[in-house]
């Protein structure tokens, strides 16, 4: 799953650790989510979508090979 993550952080003024601190999560999970490591449960995207004053799916976008998983 591809993201903007990194670039609504900036938008918004937000390090990786203080965006992880806003939603409660690790840093570490942060970090795995913008590089397409992980993929985030439903309500963590919905929260980030809620911070960054957005809908989900401004910030989130399947790969083709996502839908194929």
């Amino acid at each position: 799953m591809e993201n903007k993550i990194p670039e609504y952080r900036k938008k918004f003024n937000l390090s990786q650790d203080k965006l992880a601190e806003i939603l409660g999560v690790s840093r570490q999970t942060i970090i795995s989510i913008e590089k397409g490591r992980y993929n985030p449960s439903l309500p963590l995207a919905m929260l980030i979508a809620e911070l960054f004053k957005t809908n989900v799916e401004n910030i989130f976008s399947l790969d083709k090979d996502d839908i194929n998983k």
